[in-house]
């Protein structure tokens, strides 16, 4: 009996729930069924059932088309811009996912429909009835959470999922300058060709190369750009949380102004001041320090450092404040047990201070490591890359992995190239933050 009530939900929704007496879930799990059809066959001709010529399945209901985008990217291509019927391969690839998506939310109602017509049939065979109420209050009792958060995880699903899953899958793909949107008819359509560009990227010398030296680059100013800031931003806090400061809040409050102030404001003055007739030049001419124009842009350690210099100009008040906040939180009865153990200042710093600050700021260090890794805006609003190098393929000395992805992009539409190097990125950030996570405590607690 409970194959059965399960084999009728299967075929038709809620109708194994009518077998076992609950019409409320019974109409409710039909209607989902319902709607369904409705979208599937509301959102498409379907004139490939007639058996009519010009039938095709991408003028087929909503789940049928995308599912068949998705697979094909499309057979028609724009050759001609007198030509109406088209198909459009990125357009087709990002249907499809969705298609996908809300099939999958389909697929979720129609296995719970089974399970709940089968397992309420046994409890009705062991004696223990349960109306559709009943089961809706224990529902909403027990799944509190999970129904809270769906709306949240819905739009997650179309506003994350889908761009994440859309970057992915065009890193197997040839999508680049000669497959764009029918704007102006391309040559071809968007194909599948597997890890062929992955292949490239690793076994052509001049990718290989600049993949690895972009790399290298990038680690170099993720580490270097966290600590140079951190290690200000401490120094700053000891300063300020010292005895012999005078008027420490208006001190913090002086040196919190770069964080407070718009980024992109300082780091455009930032370029200006190192331009080759900028204020840095002037003023090193007037006193005699240099007597022709440095160009800072035009040599790659300047570049470099540059923008180690500007990120941590940026960087330090976040953890200054950090610092100060965890200070004031110190066990002074241990320093005090320390002086009179005859421990020196620069002792309690070494042995006590430090090793507390940096228990408490790793895991935040960890996750700076990995935003700097991904920090687009100081590379590209105070060097754009530069400066040239003419051993990288599209990207420039200073660019790190997300610049060059966006030279890729927007630049050269190499969006295949530039997805696999976003995947490359995805690796080894979602790395480094899930090795964050586990060594949490709240993580280890659960």
């Amino acid at each position: 009996m409970p194959k059965l009530a399960a084999i009728m939900s299967a075929v038709i929704w809620g109708s194994g729930q009518l077998y076992n007496k609950q019409p409320i879930k019974a109409a409710f799990f039909f209607l989902i069924q319902v709607l369904f059809i409705f979208v599937e066959f509301s959102t498409g001709t379907w004139a490939i059932l007639t058996g009519q010529t010009y039938a095709h399945f991408r003028n087929a209901g909503f789940f049928s088309s995308g599912i068949w985008g998705i697979i094909t990217l499309g057979e028609i291509a724009r050759v001609n811009p007198r030509v109406e019927i088209f198909d459009h391969s990125t357009m087709l690839m990002l249907g499809g996912l969705i298609a996908i998506l809300v099939l999958l939310g389909f697929a979720i109602f129609y296995i719970w429909n089974i399970r709940d017509a089968y397992h309420t049939r046994k409890k009705l065979m062991a004696g223990d009835e349960e109306s559709s109420l009943t089961y809706l209050k224990n529902v909403v009792s027990n799944s509190f959470e999970y129904i809270a958060i769906t709306p949240g995880l819905i739009l997650l699903s179309f506003f994350s999922f889908i761009p994440i899953m859309y970057a992915f899958l065009t890193a197997f793909t040839n999508h680049n300058v000669m497959s764009l949107p029918p704007v102006n008819p391309p040559v071809s359509l968007v194909d599948w060709v597997g890890f062929a560009t992955f292949r490239q990227v690793f076994n052509i010398p001049v990718w290989n190369r600049t993949l690895v030296g972009v790399f290298a680059w990038t680690v170099v100013w993720a580490f270097a750009a966290t600590f140079t800031s951190f290690l200000v931003g401490f120094i700053q806090a000891l300063l300020i949380n010292s005895k012999l400061v005078k008027f420490p809040k208006l001190w913090r409050g002086l040196f919190i102004l770069p964080w407070a102030i718009p980024g992109f404001i300082s780091m455009l003055l930032f370029r200006n001041f190192f331009v080759a007739h900028g204020v840095v030049n002037q003023l090193l001419l007037q006193f005699g320090i240099i007597d022709h124009w440095i160009s800072f842009y035009g040599s790659v350690g300047w570049s470099r450092a540059i923008v180690i210099i500007v990120n941590m100009w940026l960087g330090f008040p976040y953890f200054m404040a950090l610092v100060s906040g965890i200070m004031t939180s110190l066990n002074m009865e241990i320093y005090e047990a320390a002086s009179i153990d005859g421990a020196t200042s620069f002792q309690q710093l070494r042995y006590l201070t430090i090793p507390t600050i940096l228990s408490a700021v790793a895991p935040l260090l960890i996750m700076s490591v990995a935003h700097n890794f991904n920090n687009f805006a100081i590379i590209y609003f105070v060097t754009e890359g530069g400066p040239a190098n003419i051993n990288y393929m599209r990207a420039g000395s200073t660019d790190i992995l997300i610049t060059w992805v966006y030279r890729l992009t927007v630049d050269y539409r190499m969006y295949n190239f530039a997805s696999v190097m976003s995947v490359f990125i995805f690796i080894v950030v979602a790395s480094v933050s899930g090795w964050n996570l586990l060594r949490t405590r709240a993580f280890k607690e659960d």
